[in-house]
C-alpha cells in the first residue's frame, strides 16, 4: 500500500497539450517542454488536467502522452496523470490503466456535471482510490468547473485513506482551506490551485502549487515559496508582487488560452486550442506582450 507521505514537491506544473496545426496531438513538443519544465523549477506535471485541456483530449491520446512526458523526465520530476470523470467506472479503468505505466500519482476531479452530493463524492473516490491501492491520488476541488464543492468534512473522510495523499484546493476559499489543514493531519498535502493565492494558501497550511505561471517562472515561485519557509517576509512579498501582474493575466480569460498564447509568444509554438474553446485574440496578445517583457521573458 502506498505511504500518505508521498512528496510531489512544491511546485507541480499544470502542463499545457501542444497542438499540431491541425489540432492533433503534438506528442514531440510535449517532449520538449517536460524537459524544459524538469528543468525550469518544477518538481511535478500534472498530465491532461484542465490546463492540458483533458475534456478534449481521448483517453488513447491521454495514455501515449502519459507515457511521452514520462519518458522526457526520465523519473527525474514527479508525473501525475489527470484520469478523473464524471463517470467513477471510467475513472477507475483510466487510472489503472495509468498505474500501470509505475507514474508517481493520478489527479482526480471532482466529478463534473452529475453534482453528486457529499455521500457519492465520498464513495466515487474512495472507489478509484481502493481499485489502484498503490497509486498516491490527489483529489481536485475546482467548484467554478464542475459545479459541485468537495467540502472539508468529506476531504478530511477521504484523507483516511492510505492513498488518497493530497488535494488540489482550487475553490479560491482560504477558510476552507484552513478547514483541511485543521481536519487532517501533516502528512495530507494541500496545494493551491491558483497561482495568484499561493502565499495565502501557504499561511492556510498548503505546501505549494500546481501551477500554470510555472511554465513561465517555475523557478521564482520557487524562490517564492522557499523565502516563505526561510522567514524571508520581504523577499516572499517582493516576488509575489513581481510575479502579480502574470498571475492576472493568464487568468483574464478561460485557462489554458492565455497560456498557450504565452508561450507561443515566446516561440514555444505549442499550438492553439481545441473547440469549444477558442484561439485568443490579439486584445490578449497586446495584454500580454509587455507582461513576458518586464520579466524578461520575451
Amino acid at each position: 500500500m502506498t505511504s500518505q507521505k508521498t512528496n510531489f514537491g512544491k511546485v507541480i506544473t499544470a502542463m499545457v497539450t501542444p497542438f499540431n496545426p491541425d489540432r492533433s496531438v503534438n506528442y514531440a513538443k510535449a517532449e520538449e517542454l517536460a524537459a524544459h519544465l524538469m528543468n525550469s523549477g518544477s518538481d511535478g506535471i500534472v498530465v491532461c488536467g484542465t490546463t492540458g485541456e483533458s475534456p478534449t483530449l481521448t483517453w488513447d491520446e491521454e495514455y501515449q502522452l502519459f507515457q511521452v512526458v514520462q519518458k522526457a523526465t526520465a523519473s527525474k520530476v514527479k508525473i501525475i496523470a489527470g484520469t478523473g470523470s464524471n463517470s467513477t467506472r471510467e475513472a477507475i479503468s483510466a487510472t489503472q490503466k495509468a498505474a500501470k505505466l509505475g507514474l508517481d500519482g493520478s489527479l482526480q476531479v471532482v466529478p463534473y456535471y452529475n453534482k453528486p452530493p457529499q455521500a457519492g463524492l465520498y464513495q466515487h473516490f474512495r472507489s478509484i482510490a481502493k481499485a489502484c491501492p498503490d497509486l498516491p491520488i490527489v483529489l481536485y476541488n475546482v467548484p467554478g468547473r464542475t459545479g459541485r464543492n468537495l467540502e472539508p468534512e468529506t476531504v478530511a473522510s477521504l484523507a483516511e485513506i492510505d492513498n488518497i495523499v493530497a488535494i488540489k484546493e482550487a475553490s479560491g476559499d482560504l477558510e476552507a482551506a484552513l478547514a483541511i489543514r485543521r481536519l487532517t493531519s501533516d502528512s495530507f498535502a494541500i496545494y493551491s490551485g491558483e497561482d495568484v493565492l499561493t502565499l495565502p494558501m501557504l499561511t492556510a497550511g498548503a505546501v505549494g502549487v500546481v501551477s500554470v505561471a510555472s511554465h513561465l517562472v517555475g523557478k521564482e515561485i520557487q524562490a517564492m515559496i522557499s523565502a516563505y519557509e526561510s522567514g524571508e517576509n520581504s523577499v516572499t512579498k517582493n516576488i509575489q508582487l513581481k510575479l502579480y501582474p502574470l498571475f492576472k493575466a493568464l487568468f483574464c480569460t478561460t485557462n489554458p488560452i492565455p497560456i498557450k498564447a504565452a508561450l507561443n509568444l515566446l516561440n514555444w509554438q505549442v499550438g492553439g486550442l481545441r473547440s469549444p474553446l477558442n484561439d485568443p485574440d490579439e486584445e490578449l496578445t497586446a495584454k500580454l506582450k509587455p507582461i513576458l517583457e518586464e520579466l524578461n521573458l520575451d
